[in-house]
């Protein structure tokens, strides 16, 4: 197993770069890149990043040179053969040949488009545009380095001891976490923290400690390339991306409200199983489940994100009984801002009433939270977006007001048009 700590204090370019493949980003990636492959790829379309987390300057941990050669680093990355061949051999979700021949020749040619960066206030204005199929691959990569350089901005004055102590409580917290979930009956969790990780490494222990000391309740992880070398299953389906696009591109009013239920149409043509699993909340849960067509119903499974929890489960098991469905066969996705606590409260009420899974993100790959003085390795909460495409503002409403994006008149039209009043707004931490 690596040293953590040496490795951190030993840190260079030829063995720590922070992006180490093209692989190194999560499967719903990949799922998202060859739907788009396949119907969009002409699409142009802007990423661009927002720090939600606004009284940490990013600058001020970040040197520009440095994020710079990270960012340059990426656009150096191809497939090897040996991921190449992973991809069109591998089993995922039960299926062989997940990834179509045309597919993965393209992403054998693909290299990572430019990007825009500037320094406005303390923080970084970061953006990628370009054919969607080549900036939505930007996404993982770039919050993956701006979240470790971020890490190796503060622990870089540390020395030998400082970080030996520093990752061994960090890893004492993780194990007792895991301790935790042992004892939880029929637990299915899987490591969804690539985006906001501390670094590559911690992630990959993480992974390992989850091997270990849950056995098969560990389902496996959202990153393609530590799957890869861990030998253990990818992870993953769907983001908001897909409907924000959707319902950018549509010319009416009538289009847009239809769009999130043509990108599910969509999706079904390509994946089937455990990959047919709703996300309802880009533009509202409630009225996402009040409208949508009955075939939706017969979907594996929905993933609740940003609505409270036990509201959001209690919802979906109403909805699939009002249609007739069995909630026990249905499995239910549970993936905002999970840790210990929250994991045993969801698995508490909803154990045995239907199926349920976690992915477990921030507070599993990055949980340094007083740890550091003044909070310096606390996870902060930053994201990259979809801005427009085709020229079109694209808008996320999510069911907590708080992580609406979009120009505030689009927005607006938004709720409008999904019914969106009345939310409750709540406190975004990671």
């Amino acid at each position: 197993m690596v040293d953590i700590a040496t490795r951190v204090y030993n840190h260079t370019w030829k063995i720590d770069p922070i992006v180490r493949s093209v692989l190194d980003t999560d499967f719903y990636k990949l799922l998202m890149a060859q739907t788009i492959f396949r119907r969009h790829r002409d699409v142009q379309v802007t990423f661009g990043i927002v720090n939600r987390t606004t009284r940490l300057r990013l600058a001020d941990y970040i040197d520009m040179g440095e994020l710079r050669e990270q960012l340059d680093h990426v656009r150096t990355l191809s497939l090897s053969r040996g991921e190449s061949t992973w991809l069109r051999g591998n089993t995922f979700y039960g299926k062989r040949q997940m990834f179509s021949p045309d597919f993965v020749a393209w992403l054998e040619t693909f290299r990572f488009p430019d990007y825009e960066l500037t320094k406005v206030g303390g923080q970084y204005e970061l953006t990628f545009d370009g054919p969607w199929i080549e900036t939505t691959m930007w996404e993982i990569p770039c919050l993956a380095i701006l979240n470790e350089l971020r890490s190796r901005g503060v622990t870089k004055d540390m020395g030998k001891f400082e970080l030996q102590v520093l990752y061994a409580r960090a890893m004492t917290r993780v194990w007792e976490k895991i301790e935790r979930l042992r004892v939880l009956p029929g637990l299915s969790i899987s490591d969804f923290g690539t985006r906001r990780r501390h670094g590559f490494l911690w992630q990959d222990w993480c992974v390992q400690a989850m091997q270990e000391g849950l056995g098969r309740a560990f389902l496996g992880t959202s990153n393609c390339l530590i799957a890869l070398r861990r030998e253990v299953e990818a992870i993953g389906t769907n983001a908001h991306e897909l409907p924000m696009v959707y319902a950018a591109l549509a010319d009416t009013d009538e289009e847009v409200r239809a769009s999130r239920y043509a990108v599910l149409s969509d999706w079904q043509e390509d994946y089937d199983g455990n990959l047919r699993i709703i996300l309802p909340d880009t533009y509202g849960t409630t009225d996402f489940l009040r409208h949508a067509p009955d075939w939706v119903a017969n979907w594996t499974g929905i993933r609740v994100d940003s609505k409270d929890p036990v509201i959001g489960g209690e919802e979906a098991i109403a909805w699939w009984r009002a249609r007739g469905e069995d909630p026990r066969d249905k499995l239910i996705i549970f993936s905002d801002g999970l840790d210990i606590d929250t994991i045993e409260r969801i698995h508490g009420r909803f154990v045995g009433r239907v199926r349920i899974g976690y992915g477990w993100g921030t507070l599993l790959t990055n949980d340094f939270r007083g740890l550091a003085p003044n909070g310096e390795l606390d996870p902060i909460s930053i994201v990259c977006k979809v801005v427009s495409a085709d020229g079109r503002p694209t808008v996320k409403l999510s069911d907590n007001p708080t992580k609406a994006v979009g120009p505030p008149a689009d927005v607006a039209r938004y709720r409008g048009l999904f019914d969106a009043a009345g939310q409750d707004a709540q406190a975004v931490l990671v």
